[in-house]
């Protein structure tokens, strides 16, 4: 009888210490897991917000130690490669702008001699075509600059009230007489009252103008060009359609890229240089707006500018 009560308590003993093992398994384990899911988490938060934290978990266990130091070496040598290739591309674009810059000095020397050439010989076409293509070399040297003086935040733009009600009449007013001579039905809708932005006029000038000079371009065969200006609570917005053939989806974000052309997406037909719409959308960011593009294909294409409202 006794024995039996003494491997009864045995028995239930080691069940006990069985059961604390497995409790204390299950704890530890539990506990690893929550900690393997916060240096996801604080991993994953890392790299969608582009941060250069560095994960942290406080924990007694060598592995989980020795997996963060791990993953905080690679955080580091990242940290590294984005700082090089920050560094990197600044250095490109004021090369860029440098190049840009000493080009331009001899193509207007040039184009001074052609213009002396081609008054003292006003009939001669040869001279006009070499003439008409070095303005349009120098046009082209020009968005260079303009885009390397930009992404090299070299371009000071000093933001103030604007009346972009007046901007918006005086730049479609400034393509009247292509307009007209292409033919096109001309659809604007900008409200009475003036309505004022927080931007800079050069700069909303030239975004208005490449816009609606890549409508012409592109959107001649639809024959339409639209310009709407409307206000929300905080935004002011200015659209920009055509009726022409269009862009596709999968071309709609490479439209700003530098030095991508449109021939690929709308005209075969057309030559562009690649810069009117990334200098557009770049000078936006500048003012703390932005473009989109929005473009049903032989439909409609706009692209709207978002700038921000000034309040009184």
């Amino acid at each position: 009888m006794v024995i039996s009560v003494v491997i009864f308590i045995l028995i239930f003993i080691i069940i006990i210490l069985l059961f604390i093992v497995i409790y204390q398994q299950f704890v530890y384990t539990k506990g690893i897991q929550a900690k393997l899911k916060k240096i996801s988490m604080e991993l994953s938060d890392i790299v969608e917000n582009d941060s250069d934290e560095k994960v942290m978990v406080f924990t007694d266990n060598k592995t989980l130690m020795n997996l963060c130091g791990e993953i905080n070496r690679l955080l580091l040598d990242r940290q590294k490669i984005k700082n090089d290739f920050r560094k990197q591309e600044i250095s490109s674009k004021k090369m860029l702008s440098n190049i840009s810059h000493d080009i331009k000095t001899p193509l207007t020397v040039i184009l001074g001699y052609l213009e002396i050439m081609r008054l003292n010989h006003p009939d001669d076409e040869t001279l006009q075509k070499v003439e008409a293509k070095a303005e349009q070399v120098m046009e082209l040297i020009n968005q260079f600059f303009t885009l390397a003086k930009l992404e090299a935040g070299d371009m000071n733009i000093e933001v103030s009230k604007i009346n972009v009600s007046a901007l918006c009449r005086e730049s479609i007013l400034s393509f009247y007489d292509i307009l007209c001579e292409k033919d096109f039905t001309v659809d604007i809708s900008i409200p009475e009252k003036d309505i004022f932005v927080y931007g800079e006029k050069a700069a909303i000038d030239r975004i208005l103008s490449n816009l609606i000079s890549n409508a012409v371009r592109y959107g001649s065969d639809g024959k339409y060009i639209g310009l709407t200006l409307r206000e929300s609570e905080d935004n002011v917005y200015i659209d920009v359609m055509d009726k022409g053939k269009g862009i596709e989806k999968e071309f709609a974000l490479s439209v700003f890229e530098r030095l991508y052309t449109m021939e690929d997406s709308r005209n075969r037909n057309i030559q562009g240089n690649g810069l009117g719409l990334t200098i557009a959308k770049n000078l936006a960011g500048q003012l703390g707006g932005d473009i989109v593009l929005d473009s049903e294909p032989n439909v409609k294409t706009t692209f709207t500018v978002k700038l921000r409202k000034f309040k009184y």
